[in-house]
């Protein structure tokens, strides 16, 4: 991870982009009528988005001691080398797997396999695995969910030697963990009740959520549109070219993404986290409301000078052509809505042998386990099955 860039030229970019053009321009337009378009969209029954009960908030987990960096459940198995085809690598993809077969066993598991050469590994190519966790309705046929896609890499730098990258994403990939297992009885719950009554089958009921681990983002030299984002790059293009059947109401994979949300250098102290893309600001300012709420009702640990998302009221004017190049890019170039959390300055132990367990701040790691689980949850309109006779957990 990464590299700032100014926008590309629409000739550098895939024709899909343009897409991107018209959705700058609603969102411009959404933002200047945002109080008559907020009141029709929040009472609206196919499009609304019911923010969590101050009750529900409450019961969102932190992961606890999960996430020790010594012993944690999610997070110790994978503070190690996970340099591509190696085998730290290897017993990290053993983690999640098993985490998944063993504990969510409702969630699919796919792998998406390429070959690459680097500039450091000569014509010998080098595996990239790229492995998908998928909860789905269990009604839909292929092609007809519409997916919340929450991302990380899961790869680390081949240097320095013995280089971990605690946050450069073993934390994300531990944090989406903790977010499938905390949000998969809801996501039963609310499928068993559509069921009964007969729901779903219909495009805006008919919501799923993915976990994407992504190999490769890492470049093996200097970052270059060669050599970085293997992984991305090819499960982007495969997906592009993957269509679905005639009668599917998205016509590849790439299409049924409702938002790609993707997490890279978390787990520092003090994080800023801005929001970069016009089109998808309001998903920000979702999350960065949920953050407000979850302070103000005492339910973080941590105790930042400025709020880990402070860019919620960020007027039109202030966004720039630049943005961070990450695992994002060869998705969003096909038109892919993108919401980049992204720790901006980077932190201090960014691609040093420093970015290890012992560097992390782990209020903070516990604070943004809870932020997005509680983003993905008002997402997937669970505020339709709030338990509210339970009382909050202690973490």
């Amino acid at each position: 991870m990464a590299r700032f860039q100014s926008w590309p030229s629409q000739a550098a970019i895939s024709r899909q982009f343009t897409a991107k053009n018209v959705i700058m321009f609603l969102a411009h337009m959404s933002l200047l009528l945002q109080p008559l378009i907020l009141l029709s969209w929040l009472t609206s029954p196919a499009l609304a988005y019911t923010a969590l009960s101050d009750h529900f908030l409450k019961l969102v987990p932190s992961g606890g001691d999960d996430f020790n960096i010594d012993n944690g459940k999610l997070l110790a198995p994978i503070l190690i080398p996970r340099v591509p085809g190696t085998p730290g690598q290897v017993a990290a993809q053993e983690h999640f797997v098993n985490f998944f077969r063993n504990e969510l066993p409702s969630w699919s598991v796919e792998w998406f396999n390429s070959t690459g050469k680097t500039p450091v590994t000569g014509d010998r190519e080098i595996p990239f695995q790229n492995l998908l966790f998928k909860r789905e309705p269990p009604w839909v046929q292929t092609g007809q969910s519409n997916l919340l896609t929450l991302v990380a890499h899961y790869d680390s730098k081949i240097t320095p030697t013995g280089f971990i990258g605690a946050t450069d994403s073993a934390v994300p990939c531990a944090i989406l963990m903790h977010v499938a297992r905390t949000i998969d009885r809801f996501v039963t719950q609310m499928h068993d009740e559509m069921g009964a009554l007969g729901e779903g089958g219909t495009v805006p009921m008919d919501m799923g959520v993915q976990i994407l681990l992504l190999d490769g983002e890492e470049a093996f030299l200097q970052w270059s549109e060669t050599d970085s984002l293997y992984g991305a790059r090819a499960l982007a293009e495969q997906w592009e070219t993957s269509q679905h059947p005639a009668t599917a109401f998205y016509k590849n994979p790439l299409d049924q993404i409702s938002m790609f949300v993707l997490l890279d250098l978390l787990g520092a102290a003090d994080p800023t986290v801005p929001s970069p893309f016009l089109p998808t600001h309001w998903a920000y300012r979702a999350m960065a409301n949920i953050e407000h709420r979850m302070r103000d009702l005492n339910l973080l640990e941590s105790n930042p000078r400025k709020p880990f998302l402070p860019d919620g009221e960020k007027k039109i004017s202030s966004f720039s052509r630049g943005f961070v190049e990450d695992d994002h890019i060869p998705f969003m170039r096909r038109g892919v809505p993108v919401l980049h959390l992204i720790a901006t300055p980077f932190p201090s132990v960014w691609h040093t042998i420093n970015d290890d367990g012992a560097h992390l701040d782990m209020p903070t790691v516990r604070d943004w386990a809870r932020i997005v689980t509680a983003f993905a949850l008002e997402w997937l309109d669970m505020m339709e099955v709030e338990p509210k006779d339970e009382v909050p957990a202690s973490t």
